[in-house]
């Protein structure tokens, strides 16, 4: 869940809102921590207490309902996809100089070849481990080379002098929206662990992939206020790749290239087969023939990429869309948990529904004022 959560999408987004907001981006910061929070442990505790993956949940609360969630996680997925394809051109872009859209195009292609051929795919899933880890302890150089002004940041990250919904819209999206979420709750379900005596486990799940992400983020943000405070400018069309590129040169640049090339290309093969196989029980045409569906998943998703190209406010929107989807989903599971025949005997926190309700209501009216 973390790994999927911080791809080209993250990095983006976070660089934009921090050269937006400057120090009070912490608020945002934090107040998307607390959504997340009560959002994965809504998801998680539902889906692995009743056993059912979450389509098959809301088909059981409503007939139809989980068609509906499918589309939308599945529309959610693609939004995220053409994303991950933009990030993976802006990737190539960094390192090499070519254009964004033949970036997206190769990296596409390669895509696809990792899908067909599952021990190239293996060999990625290692190759993006250590360059996440590089990523990192980059990440970590740049905020402390970058020399943040902490004392502001730390400040207003409680006591913000601006605000901006769009943003903490934005991030909630590209941390649990989508897929996300329901990936690494549907995970959970494939190696076994179910039912009232695992919430231990999920919990602690739940709560480490957000709190990691968090970790991450903040980091980010402390680098990228201390390019911004010191008046480099940041390039609007490579923002994340600038704030590396001032921090360590041409390497630094080059470098960060090649990781967030490695987060998009993992990110769209996995987007597209987890949003896929929110459609594989539907009907066994999906199941017989999901590879090809991937396939045409990726293909769509380079396609619309292409002609629509920018990005950058690719990157940010994507995470806004499905900061709108997640309400609806979110909603669907919490009336799911309170009907006996779906759950048992089972009683879920109402301390969790008061979040899982509260989060609801706050991110449909920032989606309302946003669209």
């Amino acid at each position: 869940m973390a790994t999927s959560a911080v791809g080209p999408g993250f990095l983006t987004q976070t660089t934009v809102f921090t050269e937006k907001l400057a120090s009070s981006f912490g608020f945002v910061i934090l107040l998307s921590i607390l959504i997340d929070l009560a959002v994965q442990f809504n998801i998680w505790q539902i889906v692995t207490v009743s056993g059912r993956r979450a389509q098959d949940l809301a088909n059981d609360l409503f007939p139809g309902l989980g068609y509906l969630l499918a589309f939308l996680i599945v529309a959610g997925g693609l939004a995220f996809n053409i994303g991950n394809v933009a990030g993976a051109g802006l990737g190539i872009e960094a390192m090499t100089g070519v254009s964004v859209e033949i970036g997206a195009i190769i990296s596409a292609a390669i895509a696809i070849a990792i899908f067909l051929f599952k021990e190239a795919g293996k060999a990625m899933d290692s190759f993006a481990k250590i360059l996440g880890f590089i990523m990192i302890v980059l990440i970590l150089y740049v905020a402390f080379t970058s020399h943040p002004p902490l004392g502001s940041a730390i400040q207003h990250t409680f006591i913000p002098e601006k605000f901006d919904a769009i943003a903490t819209l934005t991030l909630v999206g590209g941390t649990v929206g989508g897929y996300i979420s329901f990936a690494g709750a549907h995970r959970l379900l494939d190696s076994g662990v179910q039912g009232e005596n695992s919430l231990k486990e999920v919990n602690r799940g739940a709560s480490t992939g957000i709190l990691i992400t968090a970790l991450i983020r903040y980091l980010l943000f402390l680098a990228t206020l201390g390019i911004v405070i010191a008046g480099v400018s940041i390039n609007p069309e490579n923002p994340a790749a600038s704030v590396f590129e001032n921090a360590a040169g041409t390497f630094g640049k080059q470098l960060f290239g090649l990781m967030i090339w490695a987060a998009a290309i993992t990110s769209v093969v996995g987007a597209a087969y987890t949003s896929i196989s929110f459609l594989r029980s539907f009907h066994p045409f999906v199941e017989k023939y999901q590879s090809y569906f991937t396939i045409v998943f990726i293909l769509i998703s380079l396609i619309v990429f292409v002609l629509v190209g920018r990005p950058v406010k690719v990157l940010v929107f994507v995470g806004t869309l499905n900061g709108f989807v997640l309400p609806i989903a979110l909603a669907i599971l919490l009336v799911a948990s309170r009907k006996q025949r779906l759950m048992g005997n089972y009683k879920h926190s109402l301390l969790l529904q008061i979040a899982g309700w509260a989060v609801v209501a706050i991110l449909l009216t920032m989606g309302f004022n946003v669209f």
